[in-house]
């Protein structure tokens, strides 16, 4: 069996709520791209066991990926950032209907680069970077100097058609996750696990300095 069966195999039997499910039809109706469903219990099941209570996210998307992170957290505090008032627009609405208390969520509109540098280091249990690719290396730094010792910063998307295992694939975008995956594996500071599931999931969990 092919790692293509595998991955559609482990598609079919995820079961999404229909809140997420309903977030994820929305998006789709206006052009985002969601993080899977595979990807998304793994996010809930991290953010589930490390029982997060603060939790920060770049890229908001049609809130596909805050609603799996607060289902594996339901007592957390979520902050969201995205620079397209139409995306937050369609999460606010996405929460809104899975009944999600408001004050559980914290809407942010502005670009990444400008918003992560005013945010207080290590005060969150887990960063997810879901923005525009070719900030990605840029958003990780961020994400590890905001989460706590412990914390984890979570990448989805690296592994999407299979591009960084492709040695000819030198574009800036293949480029760069394949050096954080590296990086990540060679790191003293980090446990870095790659999982291969759909499009894959980048998990970096900060270990405490000496």
């Amino acid at each position: 069996m092919g790692p293509h069966a595998i991955n559609r195999f482990v598609d079919e039997v995820t079961v999404e709520p229909d809140g997420i499910a309903r977030a994820r039809e929305a998006a789709l109706e206006l052009g985002i791209s969601s993080i899977s469903a595979p990807v998304g219990v793994q996010c809930a099941t991290i953010a589930a066991v490390g029982k997060a209570t603060s939790i920060i996210e770049i890229g908001t998307g049609g809130g596909v990926s805050g609603l799996w992170l607060l289902r594996g957290a339901p007592g957390a505090t979520l902050t969201t950032i995205d620079s397209e008032p139409e995306h937050l627009a369609a999460a606010r609405s996405a929460f809104t209907a899975a009944k999600v208390p408001s004050a559980r969520v914290r809407f942010i509109t502005g670009r990444a680069a400008d918003v992560l540098p005013r945010m207080n280091e290590g005060a969150y249990d887990i960063v997810l970077v879901d923005a525009e690719p070719e900030g990605v290396i840029e958003y990780v730094e961020h994400g590890l100097r905001l989460v706590r010792p412990g914390g984890t910063v979570l990448v989805p998307r690296v592994l999407v058609d299979g591009a960084v295992a492709d040695p000819v694939r030198r574009d800036p975008v293949t480029s760069a996750y394949r050096s954080l995956i590296q990086e990540a594996a060679q790191s003293s500071a980090v446990i870095g696990a790659l999982n291969t599931v759909a499009e894959g999931l980048l998990q970096l969990t900060t270990l405490p300095g000496d």
